[in-house]
């Protein structure tokens, strides 16, 4: 489910970030084949449950295709990406190679490892696929990668009963009330906001939304090219103060170092009635009703990052995984790359796989679907605000750990925790994370 797939997810990038191999397996069928060399054409997926309505599309091309047929191996989430990072170097891979966006994909751009889509996909990534969920798959004004999947934006979840018990009426949407509010919980006796800090990666989220509404769009562009002391902004500093402004608020409470999300503590400690918000990923609503079905349906709330007064950055703006997406293995034959693209034409958010997304509870970031998505909605709204918040976002900053290159992810990990326990300060924050960009 979402919850497990964004843990493995994370997994995965620690070990990828600390450079460690491991022994990739199948998750069934047999050893993977490297590019196919015929007219066919391989793909590595994912046995994660979401991915059924894009595996039945294997099936179906295969009905339709005798000639160019789609070979599919499963793969749980770490063992395919284990394998992938050797596979595609060596030009082992799979004609369809699966990614999460961000540095991976600027790899294999660089390294000439996948082939330019732009004249063949272009026009159908553009006219289906929200902007800010397209725009990752385009390095140079080139398409390189296809989204496919899902979106999972990180949101500011609630407990109605909770904030109501404590004397708050509605999610904060400012800085300045969120500050109002962690005073309220705490002094009625709960946790203000349940943080999986042990897990280390949900930090990324607050550090991602308080250096942009802060600072805007920019500072992040900024460090993610590389720029000599762009940790070093302002906003940067300022964002680190904020963490560390709540941390003395005691908006965590006292355990938060010690729960992971990969046991759902934080958001047990929510749905539970102990919390009054959660930082976290869309890919938890699931585990909300599984946890606690009468919370799920009646107290649940949603909402915003709140905005920061005088900051520069659009409120609208989202952090959090965009989707997954499709590039094609520049070591793979002509004739498989040509059947690889044409299955990419007709299944890039193809109807049933958009249907097959909503039944699941994931919201596709097609264009034009609101009549679906509100059909398909279980009448909490949830399928409608995520989908309306990513359509009316100015930006969408992939989760930071994948968007900067490995070393400064597992750094930037490292640093946050110390902002967050502080053991360090916001200045001594910036100046260890300019050094990796030297």
């Amino acid at each position: 489910m979402r919850g497990t797939l964004r843990n493995k997810i994370v997994r995965f990038v620690a070990v990828i970030v600390a450079g460690g191999t491991l022994l990739g397996t199948t998750a069934c069928g047999s050893t993977p084949a490297g590019a196919a060399s015929g007219s066919g054409a391989t793909v590595w997926s994912l046995n994660d449950s979401t991915w059924s309505s894009v595996k039945e599309t294997f099936v179906e091309w295969n009905k339709d295709h005798p000639n160019e047929q789609i070979k599919n191996e499963e793969f749980a989430n770490d063992a395919y990406k284990e394998k992938i990072r050797s596979a595609i170097g060596s030009g082992n891979g799979p004609t369809l190679v699966l990614s999460w966006g961000g540095s991976p994909v600027t790899d294999y751009v660089s390294n000439k490892n996948v082939v330019d889509l732009t004249s063949d996909l272009n026009s159908v990534v553009k006219s289906k696929v929200l902007d800010v969920v397209a725009a990752e798959g385009y390095r140079d004004g080139k398409l390189y990668a296809v989204p496919v999947g899902q979106v999972q934006p990180a949101i500011l979840w609630t407990n109605k009963a909770v904030l109501k018990e404590a004397g708050i009426s509605a999610a904060p949407t400012t800085w300045d009330e969120l500050l109002q509010d962690v005073a309220k919980l705490k002094a009625a006796g709960k946790t203000p906001i349940s943080l999986a800090g042990g897990s280390k990666w949900p930090y990324l989220m607050w550090a991602a939304y308080l250096i942009d509404r802060i600072g805007g769009p920019d500072v992040m562009k900024d460090i993610l090219a590389g720029k000599t002391n762009a940790w070093s902004n302002a906003a940067v500093i300022e964002a680190m103060a904020k963490i560390q402004q709540l941390v003395d608020a005691g908006a965590f409470g006292d355990s938060y170092t010690s729960m992971t999300a990969d046991d759902k503590a934080d958001t047990a400690l929510l749905a539970n009635g102990q919390a009054g918000f959660d930082l976290m990923g869309t890919w938890v609503y699931a585990d909300f009703a599984s946890i606690n079905a009468s919370f799920a349906k009646n107290d649940l709330g949603f909402a915003a990052f709140p905005k920061v007064e005088g900051g520069k950055g659009d409120p609208t703006m989202l952090t959090g995984n965009l989707a997954n997406y499709w590039s094609v293995a520049s070591s793979a034959s002509k004739t498989s790359r040509a059947t690889a693209v044409s299955y990419l034409k007709s299944n890039t958010y193809s109807d049933s796989i958009v249907k097959g997304l909503l039944s699941s509870g994931g919201v596709p970031p097609v264009k034009g679907i609101e009549n679906e998505i509100k059909s398909a909605d279980d009448g909490t709204g949830f399928l409608t605000y995520v989908y309306n918040a990513v359509k009316k976002a100015s930006s969408y900053q992939l989760s930071l750990d994948v968007a900067l290159p490995s070393a400064q992810g597992q750094a930037l990990l490292n640093n946050l925790e110390q902002v967050f326990l502080k053991q360090i300060t916001p200045k001594q924050f910036a100046e260890a994370m300019n050094k990796t960009l030297e």
